[in-house]
């Protein structure tokens, strides 16, 4: 490559050299600094998506970058098949810090997904007795846990499930935020059930958030039928949600908690699932693994990020400035606003097309103005700033949001 890269040459090589099974807002970015992203031709923008919540301590926060540079010096990988000096104490250091007897590594949050899967199922067979061709996991309407086979199944979205089949068999699907279908399914079908998936808010659904006390009661309903409990905490954990867990809120302790993206600052692919021994320690060596996942880069920098986590109070700040966006978000005088909704920092604007303009389009004057977000499911528009935000740059890019919105 001789020629200088602009947008549009970025955009047309993807297009040219990479499958199409994204639709990306035309912007190519070239550098992220806290909560702000550079275009290749040296705009600056509010990043108000953070890679899916992936980047809640912000762009390249100089600690996480520091901890993957100094391990990148002295050892990237060993593989599981020898023991190496930083897994160890990153296990240690996560499983003290939400409180669970094991942790098991993996890479990305729909690997974690699936290992939750696994260690439901093996738990289920092993020691709630249930004949092998026969567990069964609950899951949810709405839900978006990732792309595997297995995983789409449990979709109820076309663009996610069509034309990929067969399907992998053992799922029940219930509507979400209605404890009274899991009590029914469990009351039916309870004695073949390992365990209940769900998202404590649906963050691909648009960021439906459930009413208050219905984690809790899914919870108690899990209990009472010997059912595992699972969350997944991909997008809605890590201090997004105000709470370090979006289920702290209800004070529900998952039997099996799935984490991904923020716990590595959005630097490396780190996830991981963590359970006590009960569950954990009914996979035994060569049953399950990952070439990648406990790595010695991987260790030092999901510290970091968690470490950032607290040493910024982070949770105290999107519990802070998320009620900021939303109050702000009521005010605007728009019809094409139907519904603000979230947690925290993570957040959502129901959007009622006007004169053909859908969330798309906002999306595209706001990105001309200054501020990246982007549409799910077409009327839906998903804000989620970096948790390093400042109260004056929330309120910057809140302003920008308004304009672009009233421009319609």
């Amino acid at each position: 490559m001789t020629e200088k890269m602009t947008s549009q040459l970025a955009m047309e090589l993807e297009a040219k050299y990479g499958a199409h099974n994204y639709h990306p807002l035309p912007v190519v970015l070239a550098k992220g600094k806290g909560a702000k992203v550079w275009d290749v031709e040296g705009k600056e923008y509010y990043d108000f998506l953070s890679a899916y919540s992936a980047v809640n301590q912000g762009h390249c926060h100089p600690a996480i970058i520091k901890a993957l540079c100094d391990q990148a010096q002295n050892l990237t990988l060993s593989s599981r098949a020898f023991y190496n000096d930083s897994l160890g104490v990153w296990e240690k250091y996560i499983t003290e810090y939400f409180g669970y007897d094991k942790v098991l590594p993996m890479n990305t949050g729909a690997e974690a997904d699936e290992t939750a899967l696994k260690l439901a199922r093996r738990w289920g067979t092993v020691c709630k007795g249930i004949p092998n061709d026969e567990v069964t996991i609950v899951c949810c309407e709405g839900n978006f846990h990732g792309r595997t086979i297995t995983i789409i199944t449990m979709s109820n979205d076309p663009d996610s499930y069509a034309n990929y089949g067969p399907l992998t068999p053992g799922f029940i699907r219930i509507p979400y935020n209605d404890p009274d279908a899991l009590e029914k399914v469990l009351a039916e079908h309870g004695h073949k059930i390992a365990g209940f998936l769900l998202e404590p808010i649906q963050g691909e659904a648009g960021v439906y958030v459930p009413d208050e006390g219905y984690l809790k009661k899914c919870y108690d309903i899990c209990k009472k039928y010997n059912v595992l409990f699972m969350a997944d905490e991909v997008q809605s954990g890590i201090a997004r949600t105000g709470k370090m867990l979006a289920c702290d809120h209800e004070d529900v302790r998952p039997d099996i908690l799935i984490l991904g993206k923020a716990l590595s600052g959005g630097v490396v692919p780190v996830s991981a699932v963590l359970a006590d021994d009960y569950i954990m320690m009914n996979i035994k060596p060569g049953e399950h693994g990952s070439t990648f996942g406990g790595n010695p880069i991987a260790a030092k920098v999901s510290m970091a990020a968690l470490q950032v986590i607290k040493d910024e109070n982070l949770m105290e700040k999107a519990e802070y400035l998320g009620k900021i966006f939303r109050e702000e978000m009521k005010k605007i005088d728009s019809p094409m606003i139907e519904l603000v909704r979230g947690k925290g920092l993570l957040n959502a604007v129901i959007i009622k097309p006007k004169d053909g303009k859908e969330a798309w389009d906002v999306c595209m004057k706001m990105k001309e103005n200054g501020v990246l977000a982007k549409p799910t499911h077409r009327h839906i528009i998903r804000f989620a700033p970096p948790l390093v935000i400042t109260e004056e740059e929330l309120r910057a890019a809140i302003e920008i949001i308004k304009e672009s919105i009233l421009s319609f």
